[in-house]
């Protein structure tokens, strides 16, 4: 039986990624997924790659960066989720309009794709990251962005911004590994918006960030976990205050 991976990015079981049968002859099975690790490093990357990699903080506005968007400048310029989206979907997604208006496509696109050909990409002059982080963290970022995406939009509803998931379940989760950290309220630490207000206004980052986790912090990501507990969870922070 081989792995592979289901229209949120989870990893499956069935024998169709394992072998094809061709004239009667048995082809071999693709490479071997990436382990839910190294896509939750990936996905720290795509968020922060700079904090990540522990490389320099880009002071400078990207050279890619339009003109078009005077409201970004300096390293945030430099994260791929300012281009691509915390859904992935750039301009076609949540980023269509507001600060980060950009005009510049997602990466849904990569979803299933080679990752070699997206570590090209990164760095190809428009991208600029040749030398910025080692293989490793190269490997990383295209895993995540050719095997760890999520079809967002299966789990948010883009009108009301409301994740599907039990809160009750949610809260159990919460009170049992975010509480410590972030308080009964979700107020915590005081340096960053209630999480009640936030999983409101973007719960597309919320969402990315408990899968994956808080790019040089000790938040744990939920990767390795059962979906649901990701989107439990999130369900339940759009209960707490705002």
């Amino acid at each position: 039986m081989g792995i592979y991976r289901n229209l949120v990015g989870w990893p499956v079981i069935g024998a169709a990624a394992a072998v094809l049968l061709v004239s009667g002859a048995l082809t071999a099975a693709p490479a071997q997924a990436a382990d839910e690790g190294t896509l939750a490093r990936g996905g720290k990357l795509y968020d922060k790659w700079f904090k990540v990699a522990m490389a320099p903080t880009p002071k400078k506005t990207h050279k890619s960066w339009p003109a078009s968007n005077t409201k970004k400048k300096g390293n945030a310029t430099h994260r791929c989720k300012s281009c691509h989206g915390w859904d992935y979907m750039g301009k076609d997604g949540a980023y269509a309009s507001g600060s980060y208006l950009t005009g510049i496509p997602g990466v849904r696109k990569y979803a299933g794709g080679d990752p070699a050909k997206v570590i090209a990409i990164m760095k190809d002059d428009a991208h600029g990251y040749e030398g910025k982080m080692d293989a490793g963290d190269f490997a990383a970022l295209a895993a995540f962005v050719t095997e760890g995406q999520l079809d967002m939009d299966k789990i948010i509803d883009r009108k009301t911004k409301l994740v599907s998931g039990d809160t009750a379940k949610g809260k159990a989760y919460y009170d049992t590994v975010c509480l410590n950290c972030h308080g009964a309220d979700g107020k915590l630490p005081k340096d960053m918006p209630a999480l009640g207000g936030l999983s409101h206004k973007n719960p597309w980052e919320t969402l990315h960030k408990v899968l994956n986790g808080q790019p040089g912090e000790g938040m744990p990501g939920l990767r390795s976990f059962p979906m649901s507990f990701t989107t439990d969870i999130v369900a339940y922070l759009q209960t707490l205050p705002k």
